[in-house]
């Protein structure tokens, strides 16, 4: 999970806004929890910006940082803007916010849980391999490398999945403020597009950081003027060190890699 920009203290002037970029992967993050908080409790703070560009990430990633940015929503204003993608427990952290904006072409949704294993007892009777495994239990190596899933591990990590889904579905409905079977309806995995998330209630808006503003402006009386400053978790001497490195890149990429490998065309791919 990636972060940027630079944390925000009291000291750092008389008013401004926090904004909070998560990217990538999200696992819980002890020090982003602590940054959010320290904000939370920040008088200079007086308002957020989430701006997620995740495919998703752990349930429990997801949990810890839609559990600090509701009690920052509960004290302060929350706006989420969501980039190309924002799935699965990039759609949950925003959850929270006062706001939700996203692009027409964002990908969003895929709520839900996803549990996979694979098992290779085949190949590794075909090398000649058989391995040895001693449990405390029936249950202690289910799902298994080295045999096939048993229909009583089958119930039993179904049992989990659906634990995690039903937290899930309740996350949007409150965070949507809509009936549970409505949730529940949008809740079967699929991913939509800003534009069509609209439509379902999914988000609030189109748009990105500027319409946040204009928003938070309109709504929440913060004015417009009100600089914006980044959030971030790390120590001084790790966002240095990242500054200096991302420096070299940039250099490198501009002065001789770029021209090499410069592309023309449009990209809208979605991984998951």
């Amino acid at each position: 999970m990636g972060f940027a920009g630079t944390r925000a203290t009291g000291m750092l002037g008389a008013g401004h806004i926090a904004r909070l970029s998560v990217t990538g992967t999200i696992t819980e993050d002890r020090r982003l929890i602590a940054a959010i908080d320290d904000a939370r409790r920040d008088a200079s703070v007086r308002a957020m910006i989430l701006v997620v560009d995740s495919p998703g990430g752990t349930m429990a990633g997801g949990e810890a940082l839609h559990g600090a940015l509701s009690r920052f929503a509960v004290q302060k204003p929350l706006v989420a803007t969501l980039g190309g993608t924002a799935a699965s427990a990039g759609y949950m952290i925003a959850l929270p916010a006062d706001r939700v904006f996203a692009r027409n072409g964002t990908i969003t949704g895929s709520i839900g849980v996803l549990l996979q294993s694979f098992e290779a007892s085949d190949l590794l009777a075909r090398l000649g391999v058989s391995p040895e495994t001693i449990t405390s239990g029936p249950l202690k190596d289910q799902p298994s490398l080295f045999r096939p899933l048993t229909e009583e591990g089958r119930v039993a990590l179904a049992l989990v999945v659906n634990d995690l889904y039903e937290q899930f579905v309740r996350m949007v409905a409150q965070g949507r403020r809509m009936h549970e079977i409505a949730a529940r309806a949008l809740a079967d995995g699929r991913i939509v597009t800003g534009r069509r998330a609209l439509d379902l209630g999914m988000i609030d808006a189109i748009g990105g950081e500027a319409e946040a503003r204009v928003w938070l402006a309109a709504e929440r009386g913060i004015p417009e003027t009100v600089p914006v400053r980044a959030l971030d978790p790390r120590p001084l001497s790790e966002r240095a060190f990242a500054s200096a490195v991302s420096m070299v890149g940039k250099t490198l990429y501009t002065e001789w890699l770029g021209p090499i490998l410069r592309i023309d065309g449009p990209m809208a791919v979605w991984q998951r």
